[in-house]
């Protein structure tokens, strides 16, 4: 009976997750894992804060996301076009899908070197084996149930390999608690600009409607909003440990030595030596899960959202929409087959869109989460409405900042 009531409790904890999870996973990529080593490799404890501030504004924006798929049946690009107008619409549509498409090879490099560092092997065998899996996962004929499932076994796995080498480094507790008082040491203006932007991503809250309304679809009936709610807000959280966990690594182990990184996958290489070959692998698991998550869930936000954008719904089972996020896929692919990582006219066009896009994206969805008519009991309360014009507010210093180094 006991053992009845743990599996019970147990399945009843993971139906809440869902499209947290997802949300997590697809923000969780190879580049966030970068920003994040560098933050503790180059100023140990002292920024751990800014994920407190990061992954707090992504979780206001996340529950709000989620709040406008429980309180429509449309999806959230046809709530913008009849609010409006169609033009706003394919603005954010095809923008979402252009910024994906362009950051996806850092994810297919990002699982290409965490298994070639891993076995030996040439990365470029990976970054086609991973991509074939990924087009191959949307032939099952329920693709959501498949993602939701796939998404939580990286996340366990990612949550295995940092918190098992961070708690394998003796952390020491008063640095450890310093950290979360706000400084900005010198220096490192940028790397807090670069991990905000990443973490705090109001397209990931933008998609998260979307998959609530899919986990509705591949249910079959009406979701406990509450539930929902605070499975955005689990899925979140378990961001912020997860960015934590790596920093504590790098914070504890690299910093010391004044060691420079430049990627993650050094990261894994560096701790070799330190911690011994068992660290390293764990690293590279990690590693793995989190490009893995991104290169998958990646794809599905920008391939599902054009096919939104272009009329063709947004059903993960749509033969168009998969069409749609094989493309994501494929181009991701080619760019790091051929360039061997993002090229830099790829990256300014990518960061061109997303600094007028993100904060144009965070202004809408808050019109639309205050709309009383669209929303009805979900609508804004008057709290979240504060804590969300003081994220956009961030948000337009971000993009400011970013312009500001665009034009340099």
């Amino acid at each position: 009976m006991e053992n009845k009531n743990k599996t019970s409790f147990l399945k009843n904890w993971l139906s809440i997750l869902g499209p947290g999870i997802i949300t997590a996973a697809l923000v969780f990529g190879p580049s966030k894992m970068t920003i994040t080593s560098k933050m503790g490799t180059d100023y140990g404890f002292a920024l751990l804060w800014i994920i407190v501030v990061a992954v707090f504004f992504m979780m206001v924006f996340t529950n709000m996301g989620a709040r406008i798929g429980l309180a429509r049946e449309e999806s959230l690009l046809s709530l913008i076009n009849q609010k409006f107008g169609k033009s706003v619409s394919i603005i954010i549509g095809l923008g979402i899908f252009l910024v994906a498409t362009s950051f996806q090879s850092g994810n297919a490099t990002g699982v290409s070197i965490s298994i070639s560092e891993a076995t030996g092997t040439n990365p470029k065998i990976w970054i086609i084996v991973f991509n074939v899996i990924g087009i191959l996962l949307l032939f099952f004929k329920s693709f959501y149930v498949i993602l939701e499932k796939l998404m939580l076994g990286l996340i366990i796995l990612m949550l295995f390999a940092f918190l098992s080498t961070a708690v394998m480094i003796q952390t020491p507790l008063v640095d450890f608690s310093k950290g979360f008082i706000p400084t900005i040491p010198e220096g490192s203006l940028g790397l807090i600009i670069a991990f905000t932007a990443s973490c705090f991503s109001i397209v990931g809250a933008f998609y998260q409607s979307y998959l609530v309304q899919a986990r509705r679809k591949a249910s079959g009936a009406p979701l406990d909003a509450s539930r929902q709610l605070l499975g955005s807000r689990v899925g979140i959280t378990i961001l912020g440990i997860m960015s934590a966990a790596v920093m504590v690594c790098a914070a504890n182990t690299l910093h010391p030595l004044g060691i420079k990184l430049s990627s993650a996958a050094e990261m894994g290489k560096a701790l070799e030596p330190l911690l011994g070959s068992y660290a390293s692998h764990l690293f590279f698991i990690g590693l793995f899960g989190a490009s893995f998550s991104s290169l998958i869930g990646n794809a599905v936000l920008g391939g599902s959202l054009l096919g939104d954008t272009f009329g063709y719904g947004n059903n993960l089972n749509n033969r168009m929409v998969k069409l749609f996020i094989s493309l994501v896929m494929i181009f991701g692919s080619i760019i790091a087959l051929v360039f061997g990582k993002l090229p830099l006219e790829l990256i300014v066009f990518a960061q061109s869109i997303t600094i007028f896009l993100v904060p144009f994206i965070g202004i809408i969805m808050l019109l639309i989460a205050n709309d009383k008519e669209i929303m009805g009991d979900f609508k804004n309360k008057t709290l979240t409405n504060i804590w969300a014009v003081l994220g956009l507010m961030v948000l337009v210093v971000l993009a400011y900042h970013s312009a500001q180094s665009l034009i340099k």
